[in-house]
């Protein structure tokens, strides 16, 4: 069994998640007492989201990579950032290490082909939203790529940092989401790829009558598949 190393903390909501998706998954497959072999590196999210705000992804891509070092010197055999907004330094990352680093974007990608949709809604953070480093994975892929309008991208933004982040579920954020997501039917979307690894706490398959790409569960199980491979 590979060890499966994880950049987490942002928020350690989800990356509580992560951790119970991955054991779960290698228990199911090999069964009796079995859990996965993993190292996680946790950083103060407070910390990063200030520095998200003033816009200083050099710093973040500096913690970032420190983070992903210590997992390789740790024994990692490949790194998760169990967040789809710190992929905006991959390319940092990718080059202070020498171990793979799995893109959520990448597994996302692949399970919307798998399934054969050629257009999605994608939300997220701000961030995640309003720039390509993971919408260009999709459209790469030949997926076509669309986000909310503006005060849809607030509703989703508002609901990951002031709610989901800190671990709060609240129903009336639940149905503005899926009034975000009902504009995004409006205008084609065939799926909904929920990019913010804190969405899935709030919005389910159960929410909307569009395939949901939760990328927490695709890239947690992905990490279990190459953990085993």
């Amino acid at each position: 069994m590979k060890a499966i190393g994880l950049i987490g903390g942002m928020s350690w909501e989800s990356s509580a998640i992560y951790y119970r998706i991955i054991n779960e998954r290698t228990k199911e497959k090999l069964g009796g007492l079995h859990s996965a072999k993993s190292i996680m590196y946790t950083v103060d999210f407070e910390e990063i989201a200030k520095l998200q705000q003033s816009g200083d992804w050099d710093t973040i891509g500096e913690l970032m990579s420190e983070a992903a070092m210590n997992l390789q010197k740790g024994g990692a055999d490949f790194v998760l950032i169990c967040c789809n907004t710190q992929y905006k330094v991959a390319a940092e990352i990718e080059s202070a290490m020498d171990i793979p680093l799995i893109h959520i974007g990448d597994v996302t990608a692949d399970a919307v082909v798998a399934l054969g949709i050629d257009k999605v809604g994608l939300l997220g953070t701000k961030y995640t939203m309003e720039q390509d480093f993971i919408s260009n994975r999709f459209v790469n892929k030949g997926i076509d790529v669309i986000t909310p309008d503006e005060a849809g991208r607030k509703i989703i933004q508002d609901t990951i940092y002031t709610e989901l982040a800190k671990g709060i579920i609240n129903p009336e954020s639940l149905a503005k989401c899926v009034g975000v997501i009902n504009e995004l039917k409006s205008r084609g979307a065939k799926g909904i790829i929920l990019g913010c690894t804190e969405l899935g706490m709030l919005i389910t398959p159960e929410s909307v009558d569009l395939p949901l790409f939760d990328t927490t569960v695709i890239h947690a199980e992905k990490a279990v598949e190459l953990a085993l491979s």
